[in-house]
């Protein structure tokens, strides 16, 4: 027995139980698999926040209007979850759940240049509405560190997200020898003092499950959700799978659902996602699978955008694992092409809507999958992955995943595309590229395109041609971190019936949910801060009902 049930240790989960615990609720968190941390410990660890105070007390001017202005522009209305009162809801609330959780012991530090997506729109702004943590030292969890998600494949990676972008360019430029140098001395300073220091999403969710333990929040792993209890309509609890037991576990003020979506489910990604799509492809984590979701739905949820997913253009290494291209798209001497051997998008625009492009383009010319070009000058000067551009593994080439070639021709060929259509689209693309310019695609014209260019190449940092032998290709397919659609939500993040009446006891928030971004991705970390916010709305909404039936009672 709990007040508060949250299923899903991802994204919002953690600070829903901070709430919960501050407004004297009793909290339970639930995980199905066995480590805390969900998709968002693998992630950049990144929240998109407007008109937050951490971003204002570095100097970036913002305002209410600006983000409603720049919301409506850039998210536009896409039915029920854009609704006016959810997006004023999200909005609200960034000050009050920043401040709450610096107050939990979370370090916020704003992404400077880390820009909007969307920049250019009204109320854009270029020089970030983002945060991220400080560093976090793994050890302090103590023995919860060996139920934590982080990879354990590679070494402690104690990065800042505005460290990538100079990283990317390797050690041959001088921004990037400087941050790889800076990049080793903290490694070499953890493993001296005995830290495994971390960045990104590991940073993020550590800081919030460091706070969890304080406020002694139970949580529950391997324990995965079989169905909701649900009496004359209210759901009253969670039927869970634990050591090897049907447990029911009641909630007397509700239950939050944050499960993560659909990405490693096959059979609900041909039913309701595009064509063609693979869980091959997604890099969300393995417990992405959906059940949480059809539950709900056999209870009366409404849905909507189930096709929709954060997608993000990736490969799939000689190993099977997804690799995505997010710093490599924006880089000079390069090109995406579909079948044709035709550029179809801005290649350094948001990965969401690159992803969007991808499967748009497909349905006219064969674009699934479509192919990265690179000259010499991209494979030799920056990284493709993990990988320092001038070293290319040979199980690479060996393998057929990066394809190497002579000439274009002999490029294409390998690719099976067009080679007299590749060669039409870089001679044409080329004539505009040695001044700079894309006047198809209009790449490097906005801040978010320019932030992981090469700003030693004059005087776009995204464009220059693709002219010099030997040529590379890689595949790449849509990819997602994260389905986004599901679950039909309110303003305090109640789930819907089809006919707009909530399901008493029924909450939800991040990838199980239809997101208050739509079909859009208007900066980083868009779909954490939502699965924040709309935990701490619906948390703060059941201890406001708990009051009321106090008071009545």
């Amino acid at each position: 027995m709990a007040d508060l049930v949250v299923v899903g240790s991802g994204g919002g989960s953690l600070c829903a139980a901070l709430v919960a615990r501050q407004g004297g609720l009793e909290p339970l968190v639930i995980e199905k698999t066995d480590v805390v941390g969900g998709s968002t410990a693998m992630s950049g660890g990144v929240l998109w926040l407007p008109d937050n105070p951490v971003s204002r007390s570095a100097g970036v001017e913002d305002s209410p209007q600006d983000a409603r202005a720049y919301f409506a522009s850039a998210v536009g209305d896409v039915g029920p979850s854009t609704s006016p009162e959810r997006v004023e809801a999200f909005l609200n609330a960034v000050e009050p759940m920043t401040g709450f959780l610096m107050e939990h012991g979370v370090p916020f530090r704003h992404c400077e240049g880390y820009s909007d997506y969307y920049d250019e729109l009204p109320g854009g702004k270029a020089r970030s509405r983002s945060l991220e943590t400080e560093l976090f030292n793994l050890r302090q969890l103590g023995p919860w560190r060996e139920k934590f998600r982080a990879r354990m494949d590679m070494p402690p990676i104690p990065l800042y997200t505005g460290e990538v972008s100079p990283m990317s360019l390797g050690p041959r430029s001088l921004r990037g020898a400087a941050t790889v140098a800076k990049l080793a001395g903290r490694m070499i300073a953890a493993k001296l003092t005995g830290r495994e220091m971390r960045g990104t999403g590991a940073a993020l969710q550590g800081w919030m499950l460091q706070a969890a333990l304080r406020a002694e929040v139970p949580i529950w792993t391997g324990t995965p959700v079989v169905d909701l209890i649900v009496e004359d309509g209210k759901v009253l609890g969670v039927e869970v799978e634990r050591d090897g037991r049907r447990v029911r576990v009641r909630a007397r003020a509700g239950v939050l659902l944050n499960s993560g979506g659909f990405s490693h489910n096959a059979a609900m990604r041909e039913k309701y996602g595009p064509s063609p799509a693979s869980a091959e492809w997604t890099s969300a984590n393995e417990g992405d699978t959906g059940e949480v979701i059809e539950a709900a739905m056999r209870h009366g949820a409404a849905v909507d955008l189930m096709e929709e997913a954060w997608w993000i253009p990736s490969s799939v290494l000689p190993d099977g694992s997804p690799l995505f291209a997010v710093y490599e798209r924006s880089k000079p001497f390069s090109m995406l092409v579909d079948a044709t051997g035709s550029r179809y998008v801005n290649e350094a625009a948001s990965y969401m809507e690159v992803g969007q492009a991808m499967y748009a383009r497909h349905k006219e010319v064969g674009a699934v999958p479509s192919w990265f070009i690179m000259d010499a000058r991209h494979r030799g000067r920056y990284m493709w992955g993990t990988s320092p551009g001038g070293i290319t593994p040979r199980k690479w080439i060996e393998s057929g995943y990066m394809k190497k070639a002579d000439t274009l021709e002999g490029l294409a060929e390998q690719c099976g595309i067009d080679p007299a259509g590749l060669r039409a689209t870089v001679d044409r693309y080329n004539a505009s590229a040695l001044d700079g310019r894309d006047p198809e695609f209009h790449k490097g014209e906005r801040a978010y395109d320019r932030y992981y260019g090469d700003h030693r190449v004059k005087p776009n940092p995204c464009v220059a041609p693709v002219e010099k032998a030997p040529f590379y290709a890689v595949a790449l397919y849509p990819g997602d971190v994260g389905t986004a659609g599901g679950l039909l939500t309110d303003e305090h993040g109640r789930v819907l019936r089809d006919g707009g009446e909530p399901i008493p006891g029924l909450y939800a928030t991040g990838n199980c949910t239809a997101s208050v971004m739509g079909r859009t991705y208007p900066g980083a970390g868009a779909s954490i801060a939502a699965s924040f916010v709309f935990g701490w709305l619906a948390t703060h909404h059941m201890i406001d009902n708990t009051a009321r039936s106090k008071s009545v009672a």
